[in-house]
Order: C-alpha cells, then sequence, then structure tokens
C-alpha cells in the first residue's frame, strides 16, 4: 500500500481500513487511515505499506528528533511482535488484551516509556497510577536500557489491608533514655518483646530503637524520663532528628505499618529502610521505603531495588508520605 507523509501523520487511502480491520493499525477518518510515526515505521519494516518519497531510514531520521522517539519505537515493535495490539494512548501507549483490537475489544495496559537513566517522580507515578486503576487498567513502565534491552514493570498504588490489632498495654513500660535508645529493664518473655519489640541486651535489659519508642510513647506504652521530666513524643522525635535525618519519614511509615498490624523491622541488609513481617513469621514478605512527597529518584535505582526485592522473594514498596495520608507503590517485573 502506498501512503504519504503530510509532515506529521503517515496517511492512506480507504485501501488502509483493512489494516485498522484486521490489525488494528491507526485511526480511522474519514474514508482513509491515519497512522502514527511508531505505526508508519513498524509497517514499513514488515513491508506492507511503503511511503512517498521516504524510504525507512529518512522518515526514522525525521522522527527521531521527537524526544524518546527511538525508544518509544522499539517498545511499539516489542509489542507488536508479542502479538498485541497497540496504540498511541495516555501515556505512551495503550495495549489491548490478546485477541482484541480498537471498536471489538477493550485495552488492558498502559504504558509509559522510560530510559534506565529517567527520574521517576513519585508524586506523578502515583497519580498516574490511580488515574489508570479509575480507568481499569494495568500501569506499566517501560524500561529501555543502554543497550536497548527492555524490561516491564507492572505498578501498583496498594491499599495495604490490615492483618491485625498492635497488641495493646495495660501500663506504660518505665525506660531511661540512652542517646536516641530507650532502655527498659524487662524480663524475657514480656508483652513487649513478645510482639517483636526491642533487642535483648541481658536478661534484665531490652533496648528500644527511636522508631520503636515514638510509637509506644503514643499509644502510651511507653513512659521515658528525661532530666526528671517526663518526655513526649515529639520531644523524643526533635532529639532523634538530629542523629537521624530521615526518622521523621521512618516514623510514619513504622506506625501505619504497626496500627495495621504489619511487623517492620530494619531492612538495612537489604538496603532499605523496612523489612516487613505479616504477623510473627519466620520470613519477611516486603522491603518497604520511606520517601517523602516530592521525592525523585533515577529508574536505575528502582530496578536495584526490584531487582534485590525479587531475589529474596519479597514484595518492593516505595511509601509515599503525604500530609495526611501514605500511598505504598509497588514495582514489579513482569513479562508480557
Amino acid at each position: 500500500m502506498l501512503a504519504i507523509f503530510d509532515g506529521t501523520w503517515v496517511r492512506l487511502g480507504g485501501e488502509g481500513r483493512a489494516l485498522y480491520e484486521q490489525g488494528g493499525y491507526g485511526r480511522l477518518e474519514g474514508t482513509g487511515l491515519r497512522l502514527s510515526p511508531e505505526e508508519a515505521l513498524y509497517l514499513m519494516e514488515r513491508s506492507k505499506i511503503d511511503v512517498k518519497d521516504f524510504g525507512f531510514d529518512a522518515l526514522l531520521g525525521l522522527f527521531a528528533g521527537q524526544p524518546n522517539f527511538v525508544r518509544r519505537y522499539l517498545v511499539y515493535r516489542d509489542i507488536r511482535e508479542r502479538g498485541y495490539v497497540i496504540q498511541p494512548g495516555p501515556q505512551d501507549f495503550r495495549v489491548f488484551r490478546r485477541g482484541h483490537k480498537p471498536g471489538a475489544g477493550k485495552s488492558r495496559y498502559l504504558i509509559r516509556v522510560l530510559s534506565e537513566r529517567d527520574i521517576v517522580d513519585f508524586d506523578r507515578l502515583s497519580q498516574d497510577v490511580l488515574a489508570a486503576v479509575n480507568m481499569r487498567k494495568q500501569y506499566l513502565l517501560a524500561v529501555v536500557d543502554d543497550e536497548d534491552e527492555l524490561t516491564y514493570y507492572e505498578v501498583r498504588v496498594q491499599d495495604l489491608p490490615g492483618v491485625g490489632e498492635p497488641a495493646g498495654c495495660a501500663a506504660p513500660v518505665e525506660a531511661t533514655l540512652f542517646g536516641t535508645y530507650a532502655l527498659a529493664h524487662l524480663p524475657p518473655g514480656t508483652p513487649l518483646e513478645e510482639d517483636w519489640y526491642g533487642k535483648r541486651l541481658d536478661p534484665e535489659r531490652l533496648l528500644l530503637r527511636p522508631v520503636e519508642s515514638i510509637f509506644l510513647m503514643r499509644r502510651d506504652c511507653l513512659s521515658i524520663v528525661q532530666e526528671g521530666e517526663p518526655m513526649t513524643a515529639e520531644q523524643f522525635l526533635d532529639a532523634a532528628s538530629g542523629k537521624d535525618v530521615e526518622i521523621r519519614e521512618k516514623e510514619r511509615v513504622f506506625s501505619d505499618l504497626r496500627e495495621k498490624g504489619y511487623i517492620p523491622r530494619t531492612g538495612y541488609k537489604f538496603g532499605h529502610h523496612f523489612r516487613v513481617y505479616s504477623g510473627k513469621k519466620s520470613h519477611s514478605e516486603m522491603l518497604v521505603h520511606a520517601v517523602p512527597s516530592g521525592t525523585s529518584t533515577p529508574m536505575s535505582g528502582v530496578s536495584r531495588s526490584v531487582r534485590l526485592a525479587h531475589s529474596v522473594k519479597k514484595k518492593m514498596l516505595f511509601a509515599c508520605i503525604y500530609n495526611t495520608d501514605i500511598r505504598y507503590v509497588e514495582f514489579a517485573r513482569i513479562k508480557l
């Protein structure tokens, strides 16, 4: 089929309608068909169309000036080769369910194309994911690395379900402050230790981390006296922030997880803030990293986190903190 390039779109006459009806290519306009740059190049590569006065290289050279175009084309071609119908849409592309096409089916995925060096803005990303959910679509990132290999990630905003209630307490445990650690004189087997708080120093002493202490103080389960005066949770938090610049974000996420019945413990060995257990199990199921609103990070950093989490059979969640809300954004590699 012979097409023409009008400076923006590649267009076919009435004979092009067969491409739309059989393969879901392009958009119908009047009696003809309008092709996006990615669609036109793919059809040229497959020898389905010719474009008047242009070869493949010449047309690619024109389109390559558009931001991220070559990566978008690589993703478009890869998904077509996998047997899906794909069209330009919200984000970069929308992908139909296998066997479905425009006018006779529903799209399944919304895809955004990134390079390994692109910056992930968690605020924008979570908004995009929620918009996709409202459209009943799955949101994917298609990442093209510097060797033009493709990796697909499904991104979800998780509303973590509660798995229990945090243990209550009959009376606050008294503790002494040493730096930013609270030391309580408690024998083994007390409710605090049974609920996975603290680290035992010896048969008489239990050492509590700052995030644990702040949470317990707010629940009136821990009392700390400093220089003869009772200390508030906010005073403790202010003091701890001088030693740990991330303590406010970590404390928010730790408290939210505990309130939902999860047991967060340090995730330092995995390079993240917490490893998280849903109940008193021998293995954690999630890695969670707290990020304040406005945080951005290179896609390469997200990739390392997901790869590590997958290798140790855990989910990778970034806890995005807002004024009154925490959004848990999960990244997972997916095979289309």
